[in-house]
């Protein structure tokens, strides 16, 4: 199976700091791709040249095979990239449907749409609702409710539904359960592994390491800017992962080349 998502040889420095030190990353279709990296092991910055919010000095990033150059994040999102950062980029004043559509708005039909501008406040509530409906999110029961008034856990569902609905070919999630609860942690691990079921790939990047654990298929070990090794966390345990990660621990010939 070929990869659907690639990156070679990365290189990206900020004066003279090296954060990414010709890093490599694949994933494969329908997958969860778990990121782990100590702080500063540069997770952040590959994340963010695969998604657009930053642009790499060198290197070369494929996606369906061919060779991409994104300037912005738009861009990412255009060909089918979604990212959900760790504050979510929710507007909390605005609907659960404006946030979903935000910077997408549906315009209406004809010249209340073109020349005057008039948004489609219905048809967005009713997709919003049934993207929500899909992933199970129904405690939400007004679609027009503020997010503001909503749980960390139901805002993150939010984020990932929208992520869902208009990411085409990848979802990032970066930290998903950080700032959550036990049980909010659960509906979102629930999540992860339904919008997995419909064959959507998924970066998940995280400090949980049961949570990783959990839903991962393979793990991608970040160390001082470039891929350590590849783990399948089936046949290594957390210890062995957190040694790998710090450098306690040295990875197997087999894990490097992966």
């Amino acid at each position: 199976m070929e990869p659907l998502l690639t990156a070679r040889g990365i290189v990206k420095r900020y004066g003279r700091v090296t954060a990414l030190d010709n890093s490599d990353f694949d994933l494969y279709p329908g997958e969860i791709l778990a990121v782990i990296g100590d702080n500063g092991a540069g997770k952040s910055s590959l994340i963010k040249a695969i998604s657009g919010a930053v642009r790499p000095d060198e290197g070369e990033i494929r996606l369906d095979g061919k060779v991409v150059h994104f300037s912005n994040p738009m861009e990412a999102r255009a060909a089918g990239i979604e990212t959900v950062y760790q504050n979510l980029a929710l507007s909390p004043a605005l609907s659960i449907a404006d946030n979903m559509f935000l910077g997408r708005e549906i315009r209406r039909e004809g010249l209340l749409g073109s020349v005057f501008r008039m948004l489609d406040r219905p048809k967005m509530a009713k997709i919003a609702r049934g993207k929500l409906s899909e992933l199970g999110l129904m405690t939400i029961q007004n679609i027009n409710q503020a997010v503001e008034t909503l749980s960390g856990g139901q805002r993150q569902g939010v984020a990932v539904a929208r992520a869902a609905a208009f990411g085409s070919k990848v979802i990032i999630l970066d930290e998903p359960t950080a700032a959550l609860g036990v049980k909010e942690s659960r509906k979102v691990l629930e999540l992860i592994l339904d919008v997995k079921s419909r064959g959507m790939p998924i970066v998940l990047i995280s400090h949980n390491m049961p949570h990783v654990f959990e839903v991962a298929d393979r793990i991608h070990i970040h160390r001082l800017g470039k891929r350590l090794c590849v783990i399948n966390p089936k046949d290594y345990t957390m210890s062995d992962a957190v040694a790998f990660m710090t450098g306690a621990k040295a990875p197997p010939a087999e894990s490097i080349a992966a």
